[in-house]
C-alpha cells in the first residue's frame, strides 16, 4: 500500500488546549518533534522545557509545569516518555518510553562527555554522565508505575512502541492497558509522527470533547484483494477517513487462526488506528453505526444474516468501483 511522508494541519484538534512535550536523553524543547506539534496542531499551545541533566531536577521542573499550566495532553519520548508516565493525573504519551535509562546509558555507550543534539535556551552544548548521574536515573526510574493500579490512570495513559526501535524496549514491562506498536524506530520522523501519533491524540482529544464522530464500519475483504495483495487506495481511504470518523475494522470469520493472520494484516498495513478498533462477529445485524464499506461480491458477510443498522456501501459495485470512488463520496459528505 502507499506511503505518506507529508505532514498535515489539524486547526480542530487541541483547539485552545495545552500540550507539554518532554524530550528525551540530549535533547531540548527545540527538537524536530516541537516544530511538528506546532505545525500539525496550530491552535494548540505547545510548552517544551529544556530538561536539566539531573533526574530529580527535571521531575520537579515538570510537576511545577504541571500545576503552574495545567496541561490538556503530555507526551514524551524516550527519556521523556519515562518522565511522562509519572506525571499523574494528566492525559499522556509515552513514545518509546525509556524505562531502563541507567541500562540504556551503559549499553549504548552514553556515558562520558556528551553533546546535546539541539540547541538550548542556556546555549549549553556539553554535559559528562558519570557513575553517580547513572545511579540518579537508576533511582528515578524505580519511582516508575507508582499508580499503575488506579483504573483512572489506566485510561489516561498510552504507551506508543516503534517496531524498529533498537535503542529501548520497554513494551513487556509496560504496565497499562493501551500499549500499541507502531511502525517506526526509536527517533519519530514525520511518517510515525503524523500516522501513529496523530491518531492517538485525535481519540484523546475526542473524549476529553465528548466529541461523537459518524460511525464507519470497514468489511476487512474489502482492503484486501482474492490474491492476498491490498486493494489500491485502500490505506489512503482510511487515513483519510479517521480524520473525521470514527472507523471500526470488521470481520464475521471466527476461525482463530484466521483471526490471527487479520490481526497481523491489520498491524501491517492499517498500523495504530486498528487498535482497539476491531470487530470479530458472526452477528453482522448488530453493527450500529453510520456507514458499512464492503465488498459488492466475493467472500464477505453470510446472505442469510439480517442488514446491518448501517448504510451499506458496496466496493465494486458500479456506483463504487474502487476505493477512489468512495474517497470522492466521504470527501463530498464532509464528515457527515
Amino acid at each position: 500500500m502507499e506511503q505518506n511522508n507529508y505532514v498535515k494541519q489539524f486547526p480542530e484538534l487541541l483547539k485552545g488546549k495545552k500540550i507539554m512535550y518532554v524530550h528525551g536523553f540530549a535533547s531540548s524543547g527545540q527538537s524536530g518533534t516541537v516544530s511538528r506539534l506546532r505545525t500539525v496542531f496550530p491552535h494548540a499551545t505547545v510548552i517544551a522545557p529544556d530538561l536539566p541533566i539531573h533526574p530529580q531536577e527535571a521531575l520537579d521542573l515538570l510537576h511545577r509545569l504541571c500545576e503552574d499550566e495545567h496541561p490538556d495532553l503530555i507526551l514524551g519520548t524516550s527519556m521523556g516518555g519515562m518522565f511522562t508516565e509519572q506525571l499523574y493525573g494528566f492525559d499522556r504519551i509515552c513514545i518509546n518510553p525509556a524505562f531502563k535509562i541507567a541500562d540504556t546509558m551503559q549499553e549504548h555507550g552514553l556515558t562520558g562527555k556528551q553533546r546535546f543534539q539541539n540547541p538550548r535556551l542556556d546555549d549549553v552544548q556539553e554535559f559528562y554522565v558519570d557513575k553517580p548521574l547513572v545511579k540518579e536515573y537508576r533511582a528515578i526510574t524505580e519511582q516508575n508505575f507508582a499508580h499503575a493500579d488506579d483504573t483512572d490512570e489506566q485510561h489516561r495513559v498510552y504507551g506508543l512502541f516503534g517496531n524498529k526501535d533498537e535503542l529501548v524496549d520497554t513494551f513487556s514491562i509496560f504496565p497499562y492497558m493501551q500499549a500499541i506498536h507502531f511502525h517506526g524506530e526509536h527517533r519519530m520522523n514525520d511518517h510515525s509522527f503524523m500516522h501513529s501519533v496523530v491518531p492517538v491524540i485525535r481519540w484523546i482529544d475526542d473524549r476529553q470533547q465528548e466529541r461523537e464522530r459518524p460511525i464507519v464500519y470497514i468489511g476487512t475483504e474489502a482492503l484486501w484483494q482474492s490474491d492476498g495483495q491490498p486493494r489500491p487506495s485502500a490505506q489512503k481511504a482510511v487515513r483519510l477517513l479517521i480524520e473525521r470518523y470514527q472507523v471500526y475494522f470488521v470481520s464475521f470469520d471466527m476461525n482463530a487462526d484466521n483471526i490471527n493472520h487479520l490481526k497481523s494484516q491489520l498491524q501491517e498495513y492499517i498500523g495504530v488506528p486498528a487498535w482497539g478498533h476491531t470487530v470479530i462477529t458472526n452477528q453482522r445485524h448488530l453493527l450500529y453505526g453510520d456507514y458499512l464499506v464492503q465488498a459488492a461480491c466475493g467472500a464477505r458477510w453470510p446472505q442469510k444474516d439480517p442488514d446491518p443498522m448501517a448504510t451499506p456501501i458496496e466496493l465494486g459495485s458500479d456506483t463504487f468501483k474502487t476505493w477512489d470512488d468512495i474517497i470522492d463520496y466521504f470527501s463530498r459528505l464532509g464528515g457527515q
